[in-house]
């Protein structure tokens, strides 16, 4: 990725903060294998700052869409605490595969780690953590071998890892592409979107909102599904933002 690719896929900009349209397939950081990562090109978003930017959150290997960044140790502490404390909101696209029964809902699941062996794969455990999700069917349509999906926004009320793909799955829609959690293989890549995310980070100020554009290899299945396409917000640089909230 070149300096250039990561600066078009800028969202937002001010004194603190960093907002990145992550690419799926890509992992935000160094595994215990190596290779490439998204953290390893911060360099190219400093921006005229002494050090890099660094993730205020993680987004999972192939999902796409919103990933904030901290630009300084302050950014990041103020940050951290918004995600701590559940004051961060965050809406994702996902298509599923099958059809929900009704138009929203509330999945109250807790989460607990699969086993030793399998990393960071969860399962829902009685003796988990505590996990919401909340859901609303945005549209529905058929794949073109005429199976039924759906477009589904969900909005996580907590952070657990995989919390979307397991409690979709455990509700009888596994996001279509997931080849850990899905019920059948399919050939797309994980049809998962952080959307939106909105951040109260200054006070005696609107929250921010950023909107991460429809990637590729969405938008045949969300085009199935009802989705018309729309101008997508452009990139803001808030360049009198205060650097203390």
């Amino acid at each position: 990725m070149t300096p250039e690719d990561l600066n078009a896929r800028l969202i937002y900009r001010d004194a603190l903060m960093l907002v990145l349209n992550k690419p799926a397939g890509i992992p935000v950081h160094r595994g215990p294998k190596g290779g490439d990562n998204l953290e390893s090109h911060f360099e190219a978003l400093r921006f005229g700052l002494p050090r890099s930017p660094s993730l205020a959150h993680r987004l999972d290997r192939d999902t796409s869409g919103c990933l904030v960044l901290g630009r300084h140790r302050k950014a990041l502490e103020k940050l951290g605490k918004l995600f701590k404390r559940g004051e961060i909101s965050k809406a994702y696209w996902a298509i599923v595969d099958g059809h929900p029964e009704g138009d929203s809902g509330l999945i109250d699941l807790p989460l607990g780690r699969l086993d030793a062996t399998r990393g960071w794969w969860m399962k829902v455990d009685p003796l988990g953590l505590p996990s919401q999700s909340a859901w609303r069917v945005l549209g529905r349509g058929v794949t073109p071998e005429g199976r039924p999906i759906a477009w589904v926004e969900l909005e996580p009320k907590t952070g657990r890892t995989h919390q979307l793909r397991v409690h979709s799955a455990a509700m009888g829609w596994p996001i279509l592409g997931d080849l850990i959690y899905g019920a059948t293989a399919s050939a797309l890549p994980l049809q998962l979107h952080a959307r939106a995310i909105t951040i109260p980070l200054y006070k005696n100020k609107d929250s921010i909102t950023c909107r991460a554009p429809v990637p590729e290899h969405m938008r045949d299945s969300l085009t199935r599904c009802g989705w018309v396409e729309e101008p997508e917000p452009v990139f803001v640089m808030e360049t009198q933002a205060p650097m203390e909230a």
